[in-house]
C-alpha cells in the first residue's frame, strides 16, 4: 500500500479536517510546516504568528500522540525551504509518496499555488473540499447565481432553514429571523463585564515567542499579556466559559463599546473557529441548546448564530465567487494612504487610540469597533482599499483572506460598490457617542460640528457624502441624508468643506490629528 502525505495548514488544526478523515497511522505520513512565506507575505501580528505556531505544534503532539507519523518543520530549522511547496516537495524527494492530499485551503493565492503542485511533482494531489463550514461553495454560487442581490441576511434564512437551527417547523424561533434591533444597547456603567478566558503560556508557547521575538521583531503588536488558547481542550473551555458567563448579555451589548474593556460580553472564539480548534457546527449547536433550555435570551443566541452561520458562511461564499477581481475594487476611487497612528495609536482621537491601541496590544478587536470606528475612519477619510485590506490582514489574530477582504472591500469601505453592502456604513460622531463612552475622553467635543474642538467624524461624515455623491445620491438607504444636504446653507457647507480640508491635509503631511 502507497504512502499518502496529508499536509495540514496553520488554519486547518482539526482532527476532523477532511484530509485527515481517512488517514492511515501505518502507512501515510502528516506535514505540519512553519514557513517564511505564509508568515510573512504581510507581516502577521506578533501575536497571531504566536497563537498559530503554537497551536500548530500542539496539535502535532496530538497526532503523534495518537499513532499517526508527523513531519513537522519548524521555522528555524537550518534546512527550512521556506513555502510550503518547498516543504512538501522535500518529503516527496525524501520518502516513497505516490499521492498528496490537501484541503482546500482558506487563500486564493494558496489555491492558485497549490493547483500547480500535481504537474510540478508529477504525483496525484487532490484537493478536497473544506466541509468544516457549512455551505459549501458550489452550494453558494447556486444560492447566488441569477440574483440581482447578494444580501447575507436572505442567505442567512436559507441557512438556518437547511441545518434545522432556531426553527420551530417551518418557521422561526420567536416569530422573528433576525433581533438586530435588540442587539444595540450601550453598556451602562453599572454592569460588570467578567475577565477573559486566559491560560499561562506553557513551554511550547514560550519557544514560540522567542522565535518570535528574534525573526519577527520588526512586526506590529506586542507579546506581552499573550494568553490565548493554543489546544483544542483550551479551546473548549473558552467556549464553554462564554456560553456560562457571558453569552446571557451578548445580544444586549453585542454593539456597545467601552474604555480600556476591549473584551466585554463577546465569545472570543473567532481566533479558534478560524484555525481549526473549534467547529461551527459545535459551537452553534451549544449555543442552540443552551437557548432552548432556558438558560439565555432568544436576542443573545440569535445575535451569536447570525454571526456564525450567517455572516461566517456568507462572507466566505461571497470571497470565492468573486475573486479574484474582487480584490482590485475601487468603487469611490479611494486613494489616501494609511496614517502613521493606525501602527502607534498615537491620536487626539480617543475612539481610533482606544480601539487601535487595543489592537496593538491584543492582536483582537470586536466587530464594531473594526467596523464603525477604525472602518468608519478608514471610508471617511478615504483610504486606499489596498492599504486598509493589508493592514486588517495583518493586526488581528482571526484573519485570513476569506473573511478579512469582504468585511473591509464590502462592508467597511463600499469598495464593490454595493455587492455585499446595500449602503456604506458611514456615520458621525453622534454614532460612536451613542455606543460608547469614548467620547468622554476625548479631545474633540462630539457635539461641535464645525471648528478646531469639533468631532472630525462630524463633518468628515457630510465631507464623504459630498465628494462621493455622484456614486451614492441614488442609493435609496442615503435618501435621508442627501435631502438634508440639500437643505443645507452655503456657509454650512463651506465650513464643513473647510474644516475636511484642513484635516485631511494634515492627516496627509503626517501631523499628529
Amino acid at each position: 500500500m502507497g504512502k499518502t502525505l496529508r499536509l495540514v495548514l496553520g488554519d486547518q488544526l482539526s482532527r476532523d479536517l477532511a484530509s485527515l478523515r481517512d488517514a492511515d497511522k501505518h502507512h501515510d505520513i502528516i506535514l505540519l510546516a512553519e514557513v517564511r512565506e505564509e508568515a510573512t507575505y504581510v507581516q502577521h501580528h506578533k501575536q497571531k504568528i504566536v497563537l498559530l505556531f503554537s497551536a500548530m505544534r500542539h496539535f502535532a503532539n496530538a497526532l503523534r500522540d495518537e499513532g499517526f507519523t508527523v513531519i513537522y518543520r519548524h521555522y528555524d530549522d537550518a534546512d527550512n525551504q521556506g513555502s510550503l511547496f518547498g516543504e512538501v516537495q522535500r518529503v516527496c524527494e525524501q520518502h516513497p509518496v505516490d499521492a498528496v492530499a490537501l484541503t482546500h485551503p482558506g487563500e486564493y493565492r494558496l489555491l492558485q499555488a497549490m493547483q500547480t503542485w500535481q504537474s510540478n511533482l508529477d504525483i496525484p494531489v487532490t484537493i478536497r473540499e473544506d466541509d468544516r463550514f457549512l455551505c459549501p461553495l458550489s452550494d453558494f454560487a447556486a444560492w447566488a447565481r441569477d440574483r440581482k442581490q447578494l444580501r447575507m441576511e436572505f442567505f442567512y434564512r436559507e441557512m438556518r432553514k437547511r441545518w434545522n437551527i432556531l426553527m420551530d417547523q417551518q418557521q422561526p424561533v420567536g416569530g422573528k429571523w433576525n433581533y438586530d434591533s435588540a442587539n444595540r444597547n450601550p453598556l451602562p456603567e453599572n454592569v460588570s463585564v467578567p475577565s477573559p478566558t486566559q491560560f499561562a503560556t506553557d513551554d511550547i508557547t514560550r519557544d514560540v515567542m522567542a522565535l518570535v521575538e528574534n525573526h519577527f521583531s520588526d512586526h506590529f503588536g506586542r507579546l506581552d499579556g499573550f494568553h490565548y488558547a493554543v489546544t483544542r481542550a483550551q479551546a473548549l473551555t473558552v467556549l464553554d466559559e462564554f456560553i456560562r458567563q457571558r453569552l446571557v448579555h451578548f445580544g444586549d451589548y453585542q454593539d456597545a463599546m467601552a474604555t480600556d474593556q476591549p473584551w466585554l460580553f463577546h465569545a472570543h472564539i473567532s481566533f479558534y473557529l478560524n484555525c481549526g480548534l473549534l467547529l461551527p457546527k459545535e459551537v452553534i449547536a451549544q449555543v442552540e441548546s443552551v437557548y432552548r433550555q432556558g438558560q439565555v435570551p432568544l436576542n443573545a443566541a440569535e445575535g451569536f448564530i447570525r454571526q456564525v452561520l450567517g455572516w461566517r458562511e456568507y462572507v466566505r461564499g461571497l470571497y470565492w465567487l468573486k475573486m479574484p477581481d474582487y480584490k482590485q475594487q475601487n468603487y469611490l476611487h479611494a486613494k489616501r494612504a494609511l496614517p502613521s497612528f493606525f501602527w502607534d495609536a498615537d491620536t487626539d482621537m480617543a475612539c481610533l487610540s482606544q480601539c487601535i491601541g487595543q489592537t496593538r496590544d491584543t492582536a483582537y478587536a470586536h466587530h464594531i469597533q473594526r467596523l464603525m470606528v477604525i472602518g468608519n475612519f478608514s471610508l471617511l477619510a478615504g483610504l486606499s482599499p489596498d492599504a486598509v485590506n493589508d493592514w486588517y490582514l495583518r493586526v488581528y489574530a482571526d484573519a485570513y483572506e476569506w473573511v478579512e477582504l469582504p468585511n473591509v472591500t464590502g462592508m467597511i469601505l463600499f469598495a464593490d460598490g454595493g455587492v455585499l453592502a446595500s449602503k456604506p456604513y458611514a456615520a458621525s460622531g453622534a454614532y460612536i457617542h451613542r455606543m460608547s463612552d469614548y467620547c468622554q475622553h476625548c479631545h474633540y467635543n462630539v457635539k461641535q460640528k464645525n471648528g478646531p474642538q469639533a468631532c472630525p467624524f462630524n463633518y468628515l461624515y457630510w465631507h464623504f457624502l459630498m465628494r462621493n455623491q455622484h456614486q451614492l445620491s441614488n442609493n435609496p438607504r442615503l435618501g435621508m441624508p442627501y435631502r438634508t444636504l440639500a437643505n443645507m446653507d452655503d456657509d454650512k457647507v463651506r465650513h464643513i468643506n473647510e474644516d475636511a480640508e484642513l484635516f485631511l491635509s494634515r492627516l496627509d503631511q503626517g501631523e499628529r490629528v
